[in-house]
């Protein structure tokens, strides 16, 4: 029995009801049961609907995000992993150490119990990896037809430190972009799953927490000037981004950006350009020319940075093209990508 007075959640056969969302005593077991289970800490323990946590030192960076992707389960990760790692590494593309999450979960009639508490498992293995604690939440139940299973929402608090300075707005003629490793894996793995392709092996999910490869390279340059993780929109999108934050123009060179040889068969395939397809573990860094031997090996000398490589450079562009050398020799403009390639990647 469990404090609420009824029998053990059926977590192998169980549903979720709509009075799982209904505040009352099937709420409080699902919260007892399964997520605080899984998310134990002090601060959420207190089972406060708002955290209590100590004032920190220094800058606060925040950021929060939503994750709807489908299918939830996928090569190389799930919603839950993926709802842990976006926020992370966005409060890390802000020079920031992450410290703290919040997670909400909207839940449909019907969604199965096993699948909620893999889903949880996941999302606090994660987090334990990335060094941070899920420290307060909120659970919602919809209607079944009026929801795809599982939404979940994570906002998250981390500290910057001392001299560190990272933005969109800062790149400079001269400077090298870096990136941290093949692009288009997250995307791919989406839709193979999702269609049911084979593409001879499986293609997995770049999803993984980057906090750490960033406190390395800013150990190593801390002169870093921005850092950036190409998810929706892939690297095309973010590099037209960062030219108009930044005011400057940006060439790339094909031939250096990694991709694997099974990602682009599979955009081949599928008629997709890897430029924008979407990543859920790599990075792309802008740093002074003097810098960029540095912060490339800091980057390779990382497991989440072992096949970084610098892969083009910041030029002076009024009109803020972003354009790249081709294998062939030639150059071509790398635009705003044009409608939506994959649905429902994150």
């Amino acid at each position: 029995m469990s404090r609420t007075g009824r029998r053990a959640l059926d977590l192998s056969r169980g549903q979720i009801d709509m009075s799982h969302g209904a505040g009352g005593r099937a709420m409080a077991q699902l919260i007892e049961e399964l997520f605080f289970g899984a998310f134990d800490n002090p601060a959420l323990n207190r089972e406060h609907d708002a955290a209590l946590l100590a004032r920190p030192e220094g800058r606060i960076v925040m950021s929060t995000d939503s994750f709807v992707v489908s299918p939830l389960f996928f090569p190389g990760g799930d919603i839950g992993k993926l709802a842990v790692c976006g926020t992370v590494n966005d409060l890390a593309m802000g020079g920031g150490v992450p410290k703290y999450l919040t997670a909400g979960f909207i839940l449909e009639e019907g969604f199965p119990l096993a699948d909620l508490q893999r889903i949880v498992e996941s999302m606090a293995k994660t987090a334990q990896e990335a060094g941070v604690a899920i420290v307060s939440g909120d659970t919602k139940v919809v209607e079944k037809g009026h929801g795809d299973g599982i939404y979940i929402n994570t906002a998250g608090v981390g500290l910057v430190p001392e001299g560190i300075e990272i933005g969109g707005e800062r790149a400079r003629p001269g400077d090298v972009v870096l990136i941290s490793g093949p692009v288009g894996d997250h995307g791919v793995a989406i839709m193979s799953k999702r269609e049911n392709l084979s593409f001879g092996s499986e293609i997995e999910s770049d999803c993984q927490p980057l906090a750490d490869l960033v406190a390395a390279m800013l150990a190593a340059v801390p002169e870093t000037r921005v850092l950036r993780d190409p998810t929706r929109g892939g690297l095309g999108a973010t590099m037209n981004e960062i030219a108009q934050q930044s005011g400057v123009g940006i060439e790339l060179d094909e031939a250096a950006i990694p991709l694997r040889r099974e990602v682009k068969s599979a955009c081949e395939l599928l008629g997709l350009d890897p430029l924008y397809v979407a990543n859920e573990g790599k990075l792309i860094a802008i740093c002074p020319e003097d810098k960029a031997a540095a912060l490339l090996s800091a980057m390779q000398a990382h497991p989440r940075g072992r096949d970084a490589a610098a892969i083009g450079r910041v030029l002076e562009d009024d009109r803020r093209f972003v354009r790249m050398v081709t294998g062939l020799g030639g150059t071509r403009m790398v635009d705003w990508m044009a409608g939506e390639q994959l649905p429902r990647i994150c």
